[in-house]
């Protein structure tokens, strides 16, 4: 009789695995990163890219931004960081993960991770996502900074990457991709570092489980790892988008390299030349990362 009334088994092809419900949790918290912070990035960009004079301050940028192109001004370009930071977000969280049961498993069996662990789990994920980031950043950047002018030079995504490819190639559309390795390693190493330490630490104190823990302390843990995460890279984050606005014209490029490009920066401004935009960055900081780990967690909740 049992047997009558038991359940029909699950069918596993409907089962996702832990990686499958990683990258789709990622991939919300990329989209609420995206919606949350890019007005304050836009503004970033212009601010590190302009020449010396042109914006007074990120306040400036901005209210010049609104006159010229109203409130879609702040939204310039944004389909490529919606689907590509979706993307990227995904990415990292999914290696991240990945990396974090790797080192799980060579731990005593409920022993925290160490804060050497988190950093190379969260430099794995950065390293990881740049392949999907760096071409959409240098996209985004492309058509945030071009010109108002008609007809403009790139229609949208797709065009600016099709010009890219057939005026350098492949190399065009990855140019920056060593300084982004060198942004995410290092950035997403103290990013993660910060926010799962947070997260082990409020389980230990408080004795919850993770699942526990109020979309409020999530926000905040997200908040304090954005500011982990600029705080140890700003400055090859400008060196980054400078050269990512550099001519792809071998003969009118202004910078050799990473290097080169630091070097000139420093002659130029000086320190200050390394901050550039870094005003909108904190602010829209704990609120793009506050969003991004409250989304993830939640999509996690939702999917277990």
């Amino acid at each position: 009789m049992s047997e009558l009334i038991s359940p029909p088994p699950s069918t596993p092809g409907l089962r996702m695995t832990q990686t499958q419900k990683d990258l789709i949790g990622g991939s919300i918290g990329g989209i609420a990163q995206v919606l949350v912070g890019q007005p304050f990035d836009i503004v970033k960009v212009r601010v590190q890219t302009a020449a010396p004079g042109v914006f007074s301050s990120p306040l400036d940028c901005a209210t010049k931004l609104l006159k010229a192109d109203g409130a879609r001004g702040f939204y310039k370009g944004t389909l490529t960081p919606l689907l590509g930071i979706g993307a990227c977000v995904s990415i990292q969280f999914a290696a991240l993960e990945r990396a974090k049961r790797f080192f799980n498993g060579r731990n005593p069996v409920g022993a925290e991770l160490g804060l050497g662990q988190l950093w190379a789990s969260g430099a794995f994920a950065g390293v990881a996502n740049t392949v999907v980031a760096n071409p959409v950043e240098h996209i985004r950047i492309r058509l945030q900074t071009q010109p108002e002018v008609t007809p403009k030079l790139y229609a949208g995504p797709l065009d600016c990457a099709v010009k890219l490819y057939r005026q350098n190639g492949i190399a065009g559309i990855f140019k920056g991709q060593v300084a982004t390795m060198w942004r995410d390693g290092i950035g997403y190493g103290s990013y993660f570092m910060a926010y799962e330490y947070l997260v082990q630490r409020h389980i230990r104190v408080n004795g919850v489980k993770r699942e526990d823990i109020s979309p409020l302390w999530a926000v905040t843990f997200g908040a304090a790892a954005g500011y982990a995460l600029w705080a140890s890279v700003y400055p090859i984050d400008v060196v980054k988008s400078k050269l990512q606005t550099d001519s792809l014209d071998p003969a009118k490029r202004q910078y050799k390299g990473m290097v080169d490009c630091a070097v000139q920066t420093f002659r130029k401004q000086g320190w200050r030349g390394f901050t550039g935009g870094l005003a909108p960055t904190l602010i829209r900081s704990p609120f793009a990362n506050g969003a991004t780990f409250v989304a993830f967690e939640l999509a996690m909740r939702a999917m277990a």
